[in-house]
């Protein structure tokens, strides 16, 4: 049969095994997103990078000159790791519908075991640095690719809870990153004490690399190169996804819209990504872009990056306990994205999205008064009541920004620039998570407690713009949100649109209704594509 190939997966259990292959390298994003700021403050890093260190012990006694500038340096090497994948990211506009889905991934997974072995192997503070940005821009690569190669690979009904779960799967790795950090630091004075745990990514790489070219290629991807021999491809991967025969109805259907589709455009080129029309290119580009960068700007990776230094030098416990809290955080992190999952396809993006960013908003008004009365009070109190708005803005973030700004832009985007469009979205996620991570140690060391009114603004900002500007996409398939853009007559009317234009899945994947004739009109002007008929039934709820 034709899922033979795919290590004689089929159905459900080549859908798992793609998960399983995407989620190891989101769990890989996630490990390398925290391992670092665990190991800032162990006594046998910063003898090795004294360079960085802002432990009290270190700046005791510098000028506030020179105290400044070791922070800037902290943050310019944590946050050379960000640089890199924003470098991938821009690489993939280019490369991603050049070299396929698969090949981007296992290129990426390549670039990250090179740096992650720079990195554990550092005796300087430059080696660090450029294994850190090496490692980046493989992570870059990656993350720019595998959300758009698993929404492509996947059924419409069950693509939020998938991908949200991968997600799920990158907080594992920061719980397990932040774990790890604990673990080897009872290590010291050895280097092992970072060393290990920085080198424990390789096993996830590795990994990777032996199994991805065992998936199938996006029958997206395959459909958009044009040429028979990848369409023919392209049929075989539905058939395999949804395990059912090349004559079977429901898969041409499939096949039929992602051609539809296909035939607009050719493949796009990049500056498509800046052209209106019937498909409104422009502001499905800017949407995507847009959320990554508010997913940034809520300031979660001011905790992600350096929660244990946080907890050590702007509340003041000690080091053991700050380490056991930062990985306590990062395992309540953890478990609070699950919940989204059970959610996602019940009451929609839209609703997580607004209620995240009011509890974050909220969440960071408070660590902002508590925080500055700490510094004039020698009660516990406010250090606690900061630490635990720490875990308080970590539920509410994990329940919408964690997962849907990796989501939503796979699904808004149309099948010609998806790649490049979503690889420009992913670098403005890390061109602005690099601006987080680099100013975080400076605006700490200069204005304190007020860090944290900054981020509880731009948590205020971003609810009116997610109600007027971002689309619902519950349940729609990919083809289904070119309609709604096609349809819609503004920017501020495509939310309407979302909400009245009848649906063609239902919520179990049933189809409800012929979804091509629609798509011929909108989309080709009515002019004539080969007829499929409707069909009546789904594969494999």
């Amino acid at each position: 049969m034709s899922g033979s190939k795919y290590l004689g997966l089929r159905g459900r259990k080549l859908n798992i095994a793609i998960a399983a292959v995407a989620g190891m390298d989101m769990l890989l994003f996630g490990y390398d997103q925290g391992v670092v700021g665990g190991v800032l403050t162990l006594e046998s890093f910063t003898a090795t990078f004294p360079e960085i260190c802002t432990t009290a012990a270190c700046t005791a006694g510098m000028s506030p000159s020179a105290a400044n500038h070791q922070s800037v340096l902290q943050g310019v090497s944590v946050s050379s790791y960000n640089l890199g994948c924003f470098v991938g990211a821009i690489l993939t506009i280019f490369l991603g519908d050049r070299l396929g889905r698969k090949r981007c991934i296992f290129g990426g997974s390549t670039i990250m075991f090179v740096g992650a072995v720079l990195q554990c192997a550092a005796f300087s503070l430059p080696q660090l640095i450029v294994g850190r940005v090496i490692c980046g821009i493989g992570n870059g690569i990656n993350t720019s690719t595998v959300p758009v190669w698993q929404s492509e690979c996947s059924k419409s009904h069950r693509r939020g809870p998938t991908v949200m779960a991968e997600l799920c799967i990158v907080v594992g790795g920061v719980a397990l990153s932040y774990w790890l950090d604990y673990a080897f630091s009872f290590l010291e004075p050895s280097s092992a004490a970072w060393r290990v745990p920085i080198a424990f990514q390789l096993l996830f790489t590795l990994t990777v690399l032996a199994t991805i070219m065992f998936m199938p290629e996006s029958p997206r991807w395959l459909v958009l190169q044009q040429d028979e021999d990848r369409e023919a491809q392209a049929l075989d991967v539905l058939c395999a996804i949804y395990d059912c025969e090349p004559d079977d109805a429901f898969v041409n259907a499939e096949l039929e819209a992602v051609r539809v589709v296909a035939r607009t455009s050719s493949q796009g080129t990049f500056k498509d990504l800046f052209t209106m029309g019937k498909t409104k290119n422009m502001q499905r580009t800017l949407l995507a872009y847009g959320i990554q960068v508010m997913q940034q700007i809520t300031g979660i990776n001011l905790i992600t990056y350096y929660a244990a230094t946080i907890y050590e030098n702007e509340i003041g416990l000690s080091g053991n306990l700050s380490r056991i809290l930062a990985a306590c955080n990062g395992t309540q992190y953890f478990l609070a994205t699950f919940v989204p999952i059970f959610l996602v396809e019940r009451i929609g993006r839209r609703p997580l999205l607004l209620v995240g960013s009011i509890g974050m908003a909220l969440s960071m008004a408070v660590l902002a008064i508590s925080t500055s009365i700490a510094t004039h009070s020698s009660s516990s109190a406010p250090g606690i009541v900061a630490a635990v708005f720490l875990f308080v803005f970590n539920t509410f973030f994990a329940l919408g920004w964690c997962g849907l700004p990796w989501l939503i832009p796979t699904e808004l985007l149309p099948l010609e620039i998806r790649a490049k469009a979503s690889a420009l979205a992913t670098s403005a996620d890390w061109i602005f998570n690099f601006m987080v991570v680099m100013i975080t140690p400076v605006a700490f060391n200069s204005i304190g407690w007020r860090t944290y009114i900054i981020f509880a603004a731009f948590n205020f900002a971003l609810t009116p713009i997610v109600y007027f500007f971002y689309p619902e996409t519950k349940g729609r398939s990919l083809e289904e949100m070119d309609l709604i853009f096609a349809k819609s007559s503004g920017w501020l009317n495509t939310v309407h649109e979302a909400k009245t234009m009848p649906r063609h899945f239902g919520r179990n994947g049933e189809v409800l209704r012929d979804m091509l004739p629609e798509v011929r009109e909108e989309l080709q002007g009515g002019e004539g594509t080969p007829k499929v008929e409707p069909v009546s039934s789904h594969i494999e709820q």
